[in-house]
This record gives C-alpha cells, structure tokens and sequence, in this order.
C-alpha cells in the first residue's frame, strides 16, 4: 500500500528575518512568501493590541519591495504618515515588541527616531515626508556622502500645500530624492494590469531615461520651435497615458501607476529608480487599504482603525457602554443649531467623523466642508465665511491647530473675525502620545488680543459652550474639549447662554479654593472631599473662561481664602500664568495668600492609559490635595519662623 506523502510546510522566512540586511539576502522569488507571513503577524499583533491596520495592511508589499531594494538605513525612508508603518517596524528589529505597540512603554504607533536608526524622522502629523527627505538627500549630497532620501506619501497626505511646496524645492536633490505615492484612495490613475506595469517599467528604465537626457541635449542642435513643440507632444502623450504631467510640471521623472501588491512590478521599477542618474523621481502605487484581510477590505473605512479584535472573525472588541463622546455631543448640537440658524457651518480638516462633523454633514450637507489635511485653509477659509457673515466652526484637533497658528493670528485675531474654533483632542490622549496630546492650545490662544477661550468641564457644559460660540459674533471663540466619552451628566434640552468670562461656583468653601478649567473639575471635586475629611473647608469653581479670565470671581476667592490652586490640562502659559498674573498685578499675594498651579509638567509624554498619563502628570484628586497640603505646611513653617 503507498504511503501518503503530504508537503512540508514551507519554513517560515519571517522568522529568519530581523534586519532589512538579511532580507535582501533573500531570492527574489521568496519576496511573496515574506510578504504573507509579514501580513499575518501585523494582523494577529494589531489584533492583540489595536491600532492602525488598513493603511499598514496596505503596504505590506510595498514596505518589503523597498528594504529589499534600498540600503536602509543609510538610505533614509520616511513614512508619511507613520502609522503605516506596523510592517516596517516588523521588519526593522522590532518583531518581538510589535504586540506593544499604543502601550505604556511599548513601541509608539507612529515613526520614531528615539526607537531605530530605521526611523530616520518621526511622522505622526502629514505631508511632512518629503520636505524631510529632501532634507536628508541635500545633506549628503553637500557632505559627499551616499545615501537618499526616499518618502513614502499617502494620497491623503497630499491634499496639503507642504508637500507641493517641497516639491516645487526639489530638483537640486537630484537622483538622491525618491518619492512613492502611495494611492490608495484618491485613485489619480489606476493601473491597468500588464500594460501599466510595463508601462512603469519603461519609464523608469535607464534606456528611457537615457533617452530623455539626450533629447534634451537636442535642444541646441534644432530650432526652439520645434523643440517646444517635440516637447510638448512628449510631454501630453506621457500624461495622458500615465497620469504624471502634474509632477513632471514640479521636476519631478514620474513613474507609475504600478500594482502596489504585484513584487514582480514592484521590485524592477524600484530597481530601476534605485540605479537611475536622473532624478527626482515621483514612483506613483497605487494599493488597496486593509489588502489581504476580508473584514478590512469589507469595513467602509477600510480598518483604518481598530479597537482589539476577534483575528479569525474580525470582530472588534465593543468598549462599554456609556455616555456619549464628546466629539458626538458638539456635532450634534451643532447640527440641531443649525436648523434655526443657515448661517453656522462647519469645516474639518480631513478628520470629519473624529470632530462630529460628520453628524453635522448628514443634516446639513451643504454647510459642511472636508478641505483635506489642510488646516492652514481651512482656517483661512473660515475667515472668509466669517468676514461674509457666516457662522462658521471650525474643528481641528488641538494640535493639528497648532499647523495653521499665523493663518489664526493674522487672518482671524487681527482681523477680528468671529471665527469658532472647536478644539477636540484636548489635553493627553492616551495611545497616540505626544504627537497628538493637546497640550498647548490654551497657552498659544489665550495670549492673542480679541480672543475667547472656553474649556467644557462635561458633556453639558459643551453643549452650552457651542451655543454660546454660535451666537458670539464680536471676535474669535475657541471651545475645547477632550477625546473619550463625558463624565455621564444628562444633557440640557435647552443650551444655555453663558455671560463671556463669567464662571461658577460649583462647591463653597472659606480656606482652600481650586480654580479649575476644564475636565478636572471632577478630579477638583473629589479632592475638595478629600480636603473636607481633613477638616478643610473646600471652595471649588469651574472658571469656564481662560479668556478673558472672571476677574471679580478670582478676585473674590483670593481675597477670602488661605490656599488658591489652579488646575488644567493644558502646558505651562495656560490658565495658572494668567491667573498669577492678574494677581501680581492686582496686589493680591501682599498679604500671604499661597497660590499654586498645577498643570501638565515641562515634557513631552509617552503614549500609555489616560489615567496613567494624568496620574504621571500629576493631575488627579490626591495630587491636588498634596499640593493644597504642601502650601499650608509651607505657609505655617513661615508663621512659626516668623514667631521665632
């Protein structure tokens, strides 16, 4: 009787891979047994941890056909933007930590050079990519040493004017500059199966290349009309066929579109470009977000990201249940406002659903305008909507606000303009770290003349701070508020009217007085309790206002209370520096009074739990009660020596 003999798996090379050096060890036929295995370890670590799948699913291939090819990390790569990078990092040393990634003192979701030598720059914000990879092909082109610059930019990334701009710099980089559009969404212009990839290949071969040079030599040797028009018809014939005349406009050698999963199109062109003279090239690919896994390509966002899930089913685990997100709460209201008011609208940029304007958008399409990863215009823009008598509001993270600062100093505050800002993601945000902490939104608004700034210290008080920014017509007014849910306080059927820079006494006490701005308001709660069990009569306010500051409340608790802390989740300039300022200018330390402010500490934090970050940062109840219990020791040290 035969025996059966079945086929041995094949040995897995993920596991014989820690380095890109060892990957280009490899034959190029065993390239696609890499990039499956490299595909199923992202899907089962991003399973375990969440994070950022579709994009990274998307350029597995893409990710290998580059290390394979280039010399990283002397060639320098820069992903644009970095949470496309899970595949890389597998890659690039860091297999055995990829399953704490987004985790306290675990790898960082985004590119970071404190973490390898194969993350040249790090790129949590967009279409930096290319201005930073020029940077490096310049540098060594100017020191004499080899070594690109390759950027790796998503189609999204390129709605932003920065990535023209470098591109409108880049030609004195030469072949040392690499560009690789990463199209997965845009489409500019599919690839067309074989055709397009020997298309691809032509175009970037030194045959063709060598070509383009020595036509361009021809220029002295035929008329100027007739080499104006020989050009022209070369140019137009190539754009149309591969789409590329924008780039070449800007000096770039385009290339593409290429089948960003097919490595027998891949790694030939990248070969080409790797061993080209001329240069810039722009490598157009174009890839299919959440490739390779069927939830991911099924989910209409593609999994750009993801809670823990279920690897086998897809099933994201569900976090509990709970008052609604803060993000929710002001998109709705906006949009219930703007069924009696045609003139608030709403801009985001390229963030609609993590604003709440996607709400807003539904019931009110036309009033509702996505410009991109464009903050800068979009800004502006609300100026101009603002200038023509509109109400527009304008929701951006706080610190993507931060890219568009002179467009708000110059077009807004200068001007005026009643512009709203409504600012998400203020404070820490947990997992995405510092690149996306709020940090500092207060401290860079509340110094411009003509300006209001609100902090929601709950769900409610957000619903109220957007009515009250909607019907702000006499300058610019900025509401922030955090990422996550709200504390669970109902919602008013009505929103309230509040009196600009008027806050409230939530609690009344006579020795220690917390002045809170913001969502510490329950952390002020629950140490005034604490302070209470101590026998320490607590006085907590909400000042709702860091701008302009409620001067006769400040002025009233200082003048009746021993101890006056300060608390907010903004960066030193914020909240405490205006209130010490107003009372050194008033006089109002002369006579003793301690005055402390606590805020989020001179350091950029790390990505962990937000209650860890806010228990790092010093931020919660029995903080707060230290630093009350520290100034009083303080202050009685000071009696009994002046006793002495």
């Amino acid at each position: 009787m035969p025996i059966l003999m079945h086929p041995r798996p094949a040995t897995p090379l993920l596991d014989t891979i820690d380095t890109p050096t060892q990957l280009r060890k490899l034959d190029r036929d065993q390239l696609r047994q890499l990039a499956d295995e490299l595909r199923t370890e992202m899907i089962d670590a991003v399973g375990s941890t969440g994070g950022h799948l579709g994009s990274g699913l998307g350029v597995v291939e893409l990710t290998t056909a580059i290390h394979y090819v280039f010399d990283t990390p002397n060639d320098k790569l820069v992903w644009d933007v970095g949470h496309q990078a899970y595949p890389h990092k597998i890659l690039t040393g860091r297999r055995g930590r990829i399953r704490t990634l987004r985790q306290g003192g675990g790898l960082s979701g985004f590119t970071k050079r404190s973490e390898s030598d194969y993350d040249p720059f790090g790129a949590a914000h967009s279409s930096t990519s290319i201005s930073a990879a020029l940077g490096f092909a310049v540098a060594n082109k100017l020191k004499g040493q080899p070594g690109r610059g390759i950027a790796v930019i998503g189609d999204g990334a390129m709605s932003a004017g920065m990535a023209y701009e470098a591109m409108n710099n880049a030609e004195q980089a030469g072949n040392r500059l690499v560009v690789i559009l990463n199209d997965n969404d845009m489409s500019i212009a599919p690839p067309v199966g074989g055709l397009s990839a020997y298309l691809a290949r032509m175009v970037s071969s030194s045959e063709y290349l060598g070509l383009r040079s020595l036509a361009s030599r021809l220029t002295k040797k035929i008329s100027r009309r007739m080499w104006s028009g020989l050009e022209k018809a070369e140019e137009y014939t190539r754009g149309m066929v591969t789409g590329g005349t924008l780039f070449e406009e800007l000096g770039f050698y385009y290339v593409g579109p290429i089948d960003g999963h097919n490595l027998d199109h891949l790694v030939p062109v990248l070969e080409n470009v790797r061993d080209s003279e001329k240069g810039p090239i722009l490598v157009h690919v174009v890839t299919q977000k959440g490739k390779g896994y069927g939830p991911a390509e099924d989910s209409a966002d593609k999994y750009h990201g993801v809670q823990k899930f279920d690897v086998i089913t897809g099933e994201q685990k569900k976090s509990a249940g709970g008052p609604p997100a803060y993000q929710n709460v002001f998109g709705e209201t906006l949009a219930t406002l703007a069924e009696t008011d045609d003139r608030i609208c709403a801009i985001t940029a390229a963030m609609p659903s993590g604003t709440g304007v996607d709400k807003f958008a539904k019931a009110h399409p036309d009033r509702a305008f996505d410009v991109g990863i464009a903050e800068q215009h979009a800004v502006t823009f609300a100026a101009g909507l603002a200038a023509q008598g509109m109400r527009p509001f304008c929701a951006i993270y706080s610190t993507f606000l931060q890219r568009a600062y002179d467009q708000v100093v110059h077009d807004v505050a200068i001007q005026n303009l009643p512009v709203r800002f409504a600012i998400d993601r203020a404070g820490l945000v947990g997992a995405d770290g510092c690149t996306h902490a709020g940090s500092f939104d207060v401290t860079y608004l509340a110094t411009l003349p003509n300006f209001v700034v609100m902090a929601a210290a709950d769900e409610a008080e957000l619903v109220h701070m957007t009515y009250t920014a909607a019907e702000h017509d006499s300058g610019p007014i900025a509401l922030r508020y955090p990422r996550g849910n709200g504390t669970g306080v109902a919602l008013p059927e009505t929103p309230e009217l509040l009196e600009i820079g008027k806050g409230r006494i939530v609690k009344q006490g006579s020795k220690v007085a917390i002045l809170s701005l913001g969502t510490r308001l329950a952390e002020a709660m629950k140490a005034a309790d604490q302070l209470e069990a101590r026998g320490l009569s607590t006085t907590v306010a909400d000042l709702r206002f860091a701008k302009p500051l409620d001067t006769d409340l400040i002025d009233r608790l200082m003048r009746t209370h021993e101890v006056v802390v300060t608390v907010e989740e903004g960066a030193i300039g914020g909240l405490g520096a205006h209130v010490l300022t107003h009372a050194s200018d008033e006089g109002l330390t002369d006579g003793g009074l301690k005055i402390r402010t606590m805020r989020l500490p001179d350091v950029f934090q790390d990505h962990d739990d937000p209650a860890k970050q806010y228990d790092e940062a010093r931020l919660n109840a029995p903080h707060i009660v230290d630093t009350v219990l520290s100034a009083l020791r303080h202050n009685s040290a000071g009696v009994e020596e002046a006793r002495a």
